[in-house]
């Protein structure tokens, strides 16, 4: 079977796109970057602090705390610690309390209800007295 043959409005369009005597120039480039200027203005502004040391050499303490001396707590370290092992405890206490929604005891009670609805499965009811 040959290949379809294009309409003639398709190769009219076609010769009509090709012919077109304004060459195509792309749109103009837009900047990416904030002008070199305030560039310059931001970075000096922020960056000033940049030269400063952050390298605390080693003092050879745990902790850098010398021996004989008591450690200071900062104000945070507080709040901090009753906040992560509480919410640790608070966590542990909600996940031990947890319905159980797994697929098996679903399928397990379907099919005790089931059995029991047969009759194959007594029903185990507090009323039933031996």
């Amino acid at each position: 079977m040959p290949p379809p043959r294009p309409t003639t409005a398709a190769l009219r369009s076609l010769r009509a796109l090709t012919r077109s005597s304004k060459p195509t120039t792309p749109p103009p480039l837009t900047r990416l970057t904030p002008p070199p200027s305030t560039l310059q203005t931001r970075l000096s502004s922020s960056a000033h602090h940049d030269h400063e040391d952050h390298y605390d050499p080693p003092s050879g303490w745990l902790w850098g705390v010398p021996p004989g001396e008591t450690y200071k707590k900062e104000g945070w370290e507080g709040i901090w610690i009753y906040g992560f092992f509480g919410s640790l405890i608070l966590g542990a206490v909600a996940y031990a309390y947890k319905p159980d929604t797994s697929i098996q005891t679903w399928a397990l009670e379907e099919a005790r209800r089931r059995l029991e609805a047969e009759g194959i499965l007594k029903d185990p009811s507090p009323d039933e007295k031996g």
